[in-house]
Order: structure tokens, then sequence, then C-alpha cells
């Protein structure tokens, strides 16, 4: 995560006048992961990152940009690759906004997942506000939905509403694929 992300949530953290103890307790990581995240030294999993904007009521525009995400919508409706706010998780995951500014109605991200990586470090579910919609452009996907697996291939999508605590893993590549980009879902 950028150092100004990070900033941000120690920002919102205090503002809201949480101690470490109280946030790490909620997200149900230590205090000092917490303070390590916040300090640029961690990067959170999927799941801890969910977990903090929620607990602190932030969106994730707020996170990578610092503007509310009803704030005015940038002129330029153009996001070049390089200017788009990224986030990395510790799995390896990445996190890139499609959109030139904060959307209230959704955050439209591209979500890079290596080979091998997960949604959660821990291997633990997650859920959160909305909806979520995938589209895999290469490789073999597994996707757990509460108790269900499932393997979809380059070119499937998935959606699931908010109440369906989402997992992703990769168990590799399809074989004879010459493609090496990361398999991706957003």
């Amino acid at each position: 995560m950028d150092p100004d992300a990070c900033a941000r949530l120690r920002a919102a953290r205090v503002a809201a006048n949480l101690s470490l103890r109280e946030v790490s307790r909620r997200v149900g990581i230590s205090a000092s992961m917490l303070s390590q995240i916040e300090n640029g030294h961690a990067q959170p999993s999927v799941a801890t990152l969910y977990a903090l904007v929620s607990t602190l009521s932030l969106s994730l525009d707020e996170l990578l940009t610092g503007n509310p995400s009803h704030g005015n919508r940038p002129v330029a409706p153009i996001v070049t690759a390089d200017d788009r706010a990224t986030l990395v998780m510790d799995t390896g995951v990445t996190w890139e906004r499609l959109t030139p500014g904060p959307d209230p109605m959704v955050d439209a991200l591209l979500v890079t997942y290596p080979p091998g990586s997960s949604s959660s470090s821990g291997g633990g579910l997650m859920s959160h506000a909305g909806r979520e919609y995938g589209f895999l452009l290469s490789g073999r996907l597994t996707v757990h939905l509460g108790f269900d697996t499932f393997v979809i291939e380059a070119g499937s999508s998935v959606s699931f509403p908010q109440d369906a605590p989402p997992a992703a893993a990769f168990p590799g590549w399809i074989s004879g694929e010459a493609d090496d980009r990361p398999e991706r879902s957003g």
C-alpha cells in the first residue's frame, strides 16, 4: 500500500477517536500488525483491508485518493495504466481503480491475482457491502463462495451478493497456455 494510503488509515482511526487496540480487536488482527500497516511496514490482506475500511467507515476511493466518495468527478474521463491508483496486498493481490475519481455508485477495480495467491492470507472468508462482479481473462480460477466452490476458466464471469463471503484462490495455470500474465478478476 502506498505511504499516503497508510497515513489515511491512521488519520481515519485517529479522527474516529479509536485506539490501535480497539480497531485491531474489531478487525481481528494484532495492534502491532495494525501499527505496521499504518506505518507502511506491512501490507494488509484483502480481508484485513475490507475489515479496516468498513470499521473506519472509509470507501476504497477515500483510501486510495483521500477524496470522499461524494466529491466532484474529475473532468478527464480517461485513466491510463500509469495513472491508476493502486494497492498491493500482502498476498500479492493488486487492486487498481479504473475510474478517474471517486464514484459513489461503484468501486470499479481491476483486481489481479498472481498464480497461487488468494484474497486472504489466513484463508478466512470476508464480506462487505455491495455486489461483486468478475471476469477471468486467462488461466483458471477457484472461487469459494460460502461453502460452495467453483472453478472457472478464461472468458467466464462470476457475480455474487454482499452476503456471500468470498475468497478466491488460484491453483495454477492451464497446461499449454503460453500467456504468463497473472490471472485477473475485477
